[in-house]
């Protein structure tokens, strides 16, 4: 009898849990509010980490997600990578049209099996397996479930419930089982915000999280999506064993088991590098020569081998190939300097145009960059060794304004990069300007950009004449019709860091005719043209992440044809978000036009962002002004 009541026990559960799985393969049974604004739903998706040693854990998922749109395709999570070091046990997949319907099945050897880099990879060990499906029909169901056994445990896979922007999630579970006496770290963010169930230390269950859409000046999505990441203190990186218990460790096991044996130089390249700074006066100086050398010789070229892609070639192999990636590249160049008694520090970062942070109070593999910093005095100075043209101690839009980790022969420290400030960050613009009666302008304009906005312009230079006339066209100046480039010259002084564009333009019929009237816009070449767009209702803070500088002063003559008969009296406005001054007056045929526009950087709250889009507003609505001329003589 007791084994009928288990056999029917048994049963009514398995019945009960194929229902519910059968439930979530169809579209009908998705709960409204997460339909709203979602690509698509993660219907179910379960994450289970085994960690059987400091060397080794076995991932499993099964994950069931529906796709409302193209736009949603992207995000069916259908692939693994792959290398020596993981191993894909199992690889499945099946996809369902709306109703439930299996229409489609996938095993293992289905999946496409290509490299895991980019084409400018010169070679890598890295793979990738991943579903090609191309829907027949909107919405359909993939059911996706695979094991991985990692035999190296320095990347434990973290854990987003929400994982972007117009994606919901209706089941996510995580749960990792540490069979291991290592102690294993763990760090959640804004969990109790979405009300993520915490059912033990290592095992989280979230449920019902509506899709989140992006804002204008929205902050990075970890800073307000709910995030987890951990970390085993004892862990294994493809062989070398590591300790990261702080972030002192981290450093020093960087130091010594992945940098320390390869900075080795060929000896003609050390005596080149000592004949070159002989006469040097500084130690700066002595590193500008050193970082010039390695520009002069070397080229990036991305390299995704060695330990977890985290040992640099060997110096002599960079000195002898004259290529590296960033590792390698920055590995070289600090090998030069230590030749000629300079210390300096390898360094972790992420690199990105959006001001990403290694997080100082979780020590993990972190970072997606290799740069150099150079200790001098009590600040610091950032080497971008992958560029052959940037400038010594330049590294604004890429490496500026974050949290890096520095490795030191005592160990890892974490230190703020440059931050570039508003007044550092600034454009001049100075133009000689000549209207006539008809309307057509012809323009001599001369733009000097420092700081951020030097990385703005600077390159140019280096495009054909074609491309350059088309970014003024289509990019610099896109809302001037009409507009022609009569020439163009440039300078970049590395070692002001100061780029300045020299450029002749016409623009017929830039004035508009009213009658006896001419409308002439005195703001020709920089207008505020974009401003960020009305919310209803914001549901997040926003960023102004690199402030500006933007001086503009014209000299804008006219003929005696024309005369003025209306002008904008002075504008002034200042707030926490930045100011604006505008000045126009005229003499003798000449309008004098000045304007500072200047925007800090800041972090605020959404409640702000009205008042930030009503002072842009404002300052579009004086950059359009008209200044009015009767051409009645």
């Amino acid at each position: 009898m007791h084994k009928i009541i288990l056999l029917v026990l048994s049963s009514l559960i398995f019945t009960q849990i194929a229902a519910q799985e059968e439930d979530l393969l169809t579209v009908n049974s998705i709960p409204l509010d997460l339909r709203i604004k979602s690509n698509a739903v993660v219907r179910f998706d379960n994450i289970q980490i085994e960690i059987l040693d400091y060397n080794k854990f076995v991932y499993t998922n099964k994950r069931i997600i529906t796709v409302f749109n193209k736009e949603g395709d992207y995000k069916i999570g259908a692939y693994r990578h792959y290398d020596e070091n993981i191993n894909i046990q199992d690889l499945e997949a099946r996809v369902y049209d709306s109703s439930g319907k299996e229409i489609k099945k996938f095993r293992k050897n289905d999946f496409k099996d290509v490299s895991a880099v980019p084409g400018g990879t010169l070679y890598s060990d890295s793979r990738v397996k991943y579903l090609d499906y191309t829907p027949i029909s909107y919405p359909y169901t993939l059911l996706f479930e695979t094991k991985v056994v990692y035999n190296s445990t320095a990347f434990i896979p973290s854990w987003r419930p929400i994982e972007g922007y117009y994606i919901s999630t209706e089941n996510a579970e995580y749960k990792i089982t540490n069979s291991t006496q290592i102690p294993l770290k763990i760090k959640t963010s804004n969990f109790e915000e979405y009300a993520i169930e915490k059912v033990s230390d290592y095992h989280f269950i979230a449920k019902n999280l509506k899709s989140i859409e992006p804002e204008s000046f929205s902050p990075d999505f970890k800073t307000f999506a709910p995030y987890l990441k951990a970390v085993l203190t004892e862990f294994d990186m493809e062989g070398v064993k590591g300790v990261n218990n702080t972030w002192e460790d981290f450093g020093l096991w960087m130091n010594d088991k992945l940098i320390a044996d390869t900075q080795e130089l060929p000896q003609n390249v050390k005596n080149t590098i000592h004949q070159l700074t002989l006469n040097a006066n500084s130690d700066v100086e002595k590193a500008k020569i050193v970082y010039q050398y390695m520009q002069d010789k070397t080229r990036y070229i991305s390299v995704q081998v060695g330990i977890g892609g985290w040992k640099p070639m060997l110096a002599e192999d960079v000195d002898r190939l004259a290529y590296g990636d960033c590792k390698a590249l920055t590995n070289y160049t600090q090998a030069l300097l230590k030749e000629v008694g300079i210390a300096s520090y390898y360094t972790i970062i992420y690199g990105d145009d959006k001001l990403l942070d290694i997080d100082r109070d979780f020590s993990a593999t972190q970072g997606n960059h290799a740069i150099l910093c150079l200790p001098n005095n009590d600040d610091y100075i950032w080497l971008e060794c992958t560029s052959k043209t940037s400038p010594f101690g330049y590294n604004a839009n890429f490496t500026d304004d974050r949290e890096a980790l520095i490795i030191t022969p005592e160990g890892g420290k974490i230190v703020r990069t440059k931050v570039y400030h508003a007044a550092e960050n600034l454009q001049e613009m100075l133009a000689n300007i000549f209207i006539d009666a008809t309307g057509t302008v012809l323009g001599e304009i001369k733009i000097q950009s420092k700081g951020a906005q030097y990385g703005d312009h600077e390159g140019i230079q280096n495009k054909t004449i074609k491309e350059q006339e088309l970014y003024y066209k289509n990019n610099f100046w896109d809302d001037l019709n009409n507009l022609e480039i009569l020439k163009m010259n440039f300078n970049n002084n590395k070692d002001s860091i100061v780029f300045t564009e020299d450029v002749n333009v016409k623009i017929s019929k830039y004035g508009s005719k009213a009658g006896e009237r001419l409308l002439f816009q005195p703001n020709v070449f920089n207008k505020l043209t974009v401003t960020p767009p009305r919310y209803k209702n914001r549901k997040l803070p926003f960023v102004i992440e690199r402030g500006f500088t933007d001086k503009d002063t014209y000299q804008i003559k006219y003929p005696n044809s024309l005369q003025v008969e209306a002008i904008k009296k002075p504008v002034s406005i200042q707030n926490k978000f930045g100011s604006y001054i505008l000045s126009i007056s005229t003499t003798n045929n000449i309008i004098s036009y000045k304007r500072e526009f200047i925007l800090h950087k800041g972090s605020y709250s959404k409640e702000d962002y009205q008042e930030f889009r009503t002072f842009l507003l404002s300052i579009k609505k004086h950059d359009n002004s008209k200044i009015v001329f009767n051409t009645k003589t």
